[in-house]
């Protein structure tokens, strides 16, 4: 494998390019840094972010879309989550809801253990694996003209699950911290579905 180059992109810009007019569109925000970010970007009932839970943000995320085939559901996760959750990746492609878009935000780090490098920083394309997978869509972004253009066909028809890979730099960020209560989110976001909360 071939060292890749670093990417660029400030975390917190790309996230608030792609959740400006959301609608209605779901957020599932992987454990640590991603979470800062949609939180950052806005809160709203219609997130959900996940604590302690490394490795499950695009099983989550498969699971919204199953239950709610009407909305799109957008996962938004690190590399180093990603890679942990590998294996969901095949299970997500072979269950191929249409409705789910997943972001992996890829610095080529473990940003929530000191920053060492993960497998990605090494070359590992996590777009390749997706599109062996089965993923309908795949592609790796490395500038803003691409992400707003992603922002653009978030709430777009598809023809199965889709992953993007936005390479991000390896820089460190101030904590927005959304609630951490595990029941308050499951409830805050049952609630915004109309289901019930009792």
């Amino acid at each position: 494998m071939v060292t890749p180059p670093a990417g660029t992109l400030d975390r917190r810009a790309v996230v608030a390019q792609l959740l400006r007019g959301r609608g209605e569109m779901l957020v599932v925000s992987g454990l640590g840094s991603p979470s800062y970010d949609v939180h950052a970007a806005g809160d709203h009932d219609g997130n959900y972010y996940l604590w302690g839970a490394m490795g499950a943000a695009a099983l989550v995320g498969l699971g919204l879309a199953q239950a709610q085939p009407g909305r799109k559901v957008l996962v938004i996760t690190g590399d180093g989550e990603m890679l942990m959750g590998l294996g969901g990746l095949a299970t997500i492609a072979v269950a191929g809801p249409a409705n789910l878009v997943i972001v992996v935000l890829d610095n080529g780090h473990y940003g929530e253990t000191g920053m060492q490098r993960s497998h990605t920083g090494f070359g590992l394309d996590l777009a390749d694996i997706a599109r062996a997978a089965g993923f309908a869509q795949t592609a790796i972004l490395r500038d803003m003209d691409a992400v707003a253009a992603l922002a653009d066909t978030l709430a777009a028809a598809a023809s199965g699950p889709r992953l993007y890979v936005v390479k991000i730099a390896a820089a460190a960020t101030a904590r927005s911290l959304p609630p951490r209560d595990g029941v308050h989110g499951k409830n805050r976001l049952r609630a915004h579905l109309g289901l019930n909360v009792s």
